[in-house]
């Protein structure tokens, strides 16, 4: 018997990198040496204080009944206190953060709440592919803002027809930019927080690289702004400051009725997380911040490998602002989807076709500094060989 996908299933996009791993697994069978640069997934371990955490918390039998539907008080309360003595930001722990079971699941779970069929949501290009996940799933429309060199890759905010802000409910941002590595300014986000208001539009800002900024800077917060909290939330996931990818935990601060709102839908979605990872997700925001501190410091040391290396064999790569990621042009004009498949083939590098990312993403590759820095500086080698004129 054959059964039907309902339409809304039918409608999701295809994922358009799950190609590239069966591609990875199928160089590395045949021998080759390969780099793989081309996921997003951390490959440092968390810290020890936070994984000691977990295992007392699993050793508790009382971690092992439901937590409460809505994050247990601890947590909630933790994260109020990482975002006071991180970004100054007042945060009430009951009203204004939503635990979350990974920033996707949440940023997906926002276009189910606030789209109705032929609603709008503004997305960046290039940017994170499941943002229209749950556009897709909802019926809605993605309008995309470009996200080009000229600007900074910051969107052009006045350039949005009013036609399309008159239809348009959500509003997804991300700073620092995957894939572009790039970084937002207070200003910009001063912009955004008077646009949103005048079109009463929900803003989004996926901060899932808050904590990596490079040469000595400070990724601002969203919801540092005057008026932030009117108009959007923020998320945050562990996976990327704490090195927690495997653990799916994130939350959301902001505005109330939309924290209630998140509350809501997972009540019927999920009893919580489980309760040991919210024990040591309250340790990690709560304790020691030297770990964080090394993180960037060594992320710093891989992107400058990296991008020395690439200028030392005639590849040109811009210096991100942010994240774990460089956003590398294109030199010998072929799309990026073949050039990535000739680079893992010929060079035996796996980076990211930026195409992937939206149409304004051809033209890019994305490579994670997710190796150490003397393979990174290996595969800027490779790659500067490969895409030298013959």
């Amino acid at each position: 018997m054959k059964f039907v996908v309902a339409d809304r299933i039918s409608r999701l996009p295809s994922q358009f990198f799950s190609g590239l791993t069966r591609q990875v697994a199928a160089v590395q069978a045949a021998g080759h040496d390969v780099i793989n640069l081309g996921q997003g997934n951390p490959d440092l371990p968390t810290p020890p204080h936070i994984v000691e955490a977990l295992r007392r918390a699993v050793l508790d039998p009382v971690t092992h009944k439901y937590p409460p539907f809505r994050g247990l008080p601890k947590l909630k309360e933790a994260v109020a206190a990482f975002y006071q003595r991180t970004y100054g930001v007042a945060v009430d722990p009951e009203t204004e953060v939503a635990v979350i079971v990974g920033g996707k699941t949440g940023l997906v779970e926002l276009a189910e709440l606030y789209l109705n069929p032929g609603d709008v949501a503004l997305v960046p290009d290039p940017g994170y592919p499941d943002y229209l996940s749950g556009i897709a799933l909802a019926g809605g429309v993605p309008y995309p803002m470009p996200l080009l060199a000229e600007r900074s890759f910051l969107p052009d905010l006045d350039a949005v027809p009013e036609q399309v802000w008159d239809r348009t409910r959500l509003w997804y941002l991300n700073y620092p930019n995957n894939p572009t590595g790039a970084g937002a300014t207070p200003e910009f986000f001063q912009h955004v927080i008077a646009k949103a208001s005048e079109h009463r539009t929900l803003v989004v800002h996926d901060f899932a690289y808050g904590a990596i900024g490079y040469d000595g800077k400070r990724p601002p917060s969203f919801m540092a702004q005057p008026g932030a909290k009117e108009v959007g939330i923020e998320i945050y996931t562990l996976s990327k400051t704490f090195n927690m990818a495997g653990w799916r935990v994130a939350f959301a601060v902001g505005n109330r009725d939309v924290i209630e709102h998140i509350n809501l839908i997972q009540d019927h979605y999920y009893v919580s997380i489980f309760a040991a990872v919210q024990e040591a997700a309250a340790e990690a925001l709560t304790g020691p911040t030297d770990c964080i501190d090394e993180l960037v410091n060594a992320y710093q040391v891989r992107r400058d490998a990296f991008v020395q290396s690439a200028h030392e064999h005639g590849l040109y790569v811009p210096r991100p602002d942010g994240s774990f990621f460089c956003w590398v042009p294109i030199p010998n004009g072929m799309n990026s989807v073949a050039f990535s498949e000739a680079l893992l083939s010929q060079a035996h590098v796996a980076v990211a076709p930026g195409a992937g990312f939206g149409d304004h993403g051809e033209g890019y590759v994305r490579v994670g500094l997710l190796a150490p820095p003397d393979r990174l500086a290996e595969a800027a080698r490779r790659m500067a060989m490969f895409a030298r004129p013959s």
